[in-house]
């Protein structure tokens, strides 16, 4: 027998997933690292297209690093902190105050610092499916039980408050909302947010609102804070720059606690304790938060007609639309697509090693339904962040791909 044993990962990271960079990706970088180039429809990340952040964000970040040498208050400095208050002031929430903000090193951290803080082993979290995977993956990892209720394709992707409702139980303890959604773009009307938020009211739930997308926007529709929408349900709004204002290395993010704080007191000091071993987030992107939040909001040029974001997504919706047996819900906001492929005409019993195929055969990179905690095998989220013209030959490969797989499908059924 071996002297030394095995060192093993740890108990807690059973269960837990994030196929978004998994397998897919690491075949990827393989085939990169073989010379091969990738279009990379994967990850929201807005910095390789060329979308760049606004001079005034960079400049006032420069300007301020001889004063971001060292650590800030644990809950981030107050400058940054008031200015995330006032943005929930002139959104209605009159009381916001900088007490009720804590920064973080992008939303991501925040969501484990959050669940950690809440969660006993058992405990429930209902999350919607399709879903942002690190919500599910952060509940398992603290111990959590993440419970799915099932968005509406035939709906524009919309939840079902009576499916949500049905999965309440003694152990749940919060509900998540992802709006606007990834992966499908949805933007929830408000009649939806009242009805989850009257969920959250009457079984005493923590109602959890990531909302990384709210100013990404089209054609008119209405993103509301779910916070607006009550002031007797303990909710805990998730924001930040990465997407807005194209920073998304600079991992500057927020939440923002708003209803009856005083019956969350206790959790409130864990929340507090777990910001406390941290440090405290990354002071010289901290810095950005007062200057993104005020002045010109130069996303309205991108989400509006004629701009990159607005005419990309319209690109990539009909294009995937005119290709035999897809079929997908135009996004009202977010960056992404969530096509469905008819089960009929491509037969997919993997999803995973579907969209490995695709990436092999047509050197084209996205991500397969069941990465966001998705139902079934037949869909895939693609981000529409390329230009046009890269979107017009990236979907052109998707189309041929999806050709020779329909064809060589039928020939094996004859």
């Amino acid at each position: 027998m071996d002297q030394y044993s095995d060192f093993l990962q740890s108990e807690k990271l059973r269960g837990v997933r994030y196929d978004v960079r998994g397998p897919i990706a690491e075949e990827a970088a393989r085939m990169e690292a073989a010379g091969h180039r990738i279009t990379k429809l994967n990850i929201g990340n807005l910095a390789p297209f060329g979308f760049e952040a606004p001079d005034s964000i960079l400049v006032d970040m420069i300007k301020n690093l001889p004063q971001a040498q060292g650590y800030s208050e644990s809950q981030g400095i107050y400058s940054a902190r008031i200015a995330v208050a006032q943005y929930y002031q002139s959104r209605g929430m009159t009381d916001a105050d900088v007490e009720d903000v804590i920064l973080g090193n992008g939303v991501s951290e925040l969501i484990t610092m959050v669940l950690q803080a809440m969660l006993n082993p058992g405990d429930e979290v209902l999350i919607p499916s399709p879903d942002y995977p690190l919500w599910t993956g952060a509940t398992t990892f603290c111990g959590g039980r993440a419970v799915h209720y099932i968005c509406d394709e035939q709906n524009h992707w919309y939840p079902d408050p009576e499916e949500i409702e049905s999965k309440v139980t003694d152990r749940t303890k919060a509900l998540v909302i992802i709006n606007p959604n990834n992966p499908t773009g949805a933007v929830y009307p408000r009649h939806i947010l009242e009805a989850l938020v009257d969920i959250a009211r009457r079984h005493n739930l923590i109602l959890l609102s990531d909302e990384i997308y709210e100013k990404i926007t089209y054609d008119g529709a209405e993103h509301i804070n779910a916070c607006t929408l009550s002031d007797d349900v303990f909710t805990i709004t998730f924001s930040g720059l990465s997407k807005t204002w194209r920073v998304a290395g600079f991992r500057s993010g927020w939440i923002y606690m708003s209803g009856p704080k005083q019956r969350a007191k206790n959790y409130l000091e864990g929340l507090t304790l777990l910001s406390n071993m941290r440090m405290c987030p990354n002071v010289p992107a901290q810095h950005a938060i007062q200057t993104a939040l005020g002045g010109y909001q130069s996303i309205n040029d991108f989400i509006e007609p004629g701009g990159r974001l607005y005419e990309q997504r319209n690109t990539a919706y009909h294009l995937l639309s005119q290709i035999e047996g897809v079929t997908v819900e135009q996004a009202d906001g977010a960056l992404y697509l969530f096509p469905r492929l008819d089960p009929e005409i491509y037969p997919i019993p993997n999803d995973e090693k579907f969209v490995i195929e695709l990436l092999r055969q047509q050197k084209i990179l996205v991500s397969h339904g069941r990465a966001f905690n998705w139902i079934d095998d037949q869909h895939f989220r693609l981000v529409t962040l390329p230009s046009v013209e890269e979107l017009e030959i990236a979907v052109e490969g998707i189309s041929d791909f999806l050709a020779s797989y329909r064809d060589a499908h039928a020939r094996a059924r004859v």
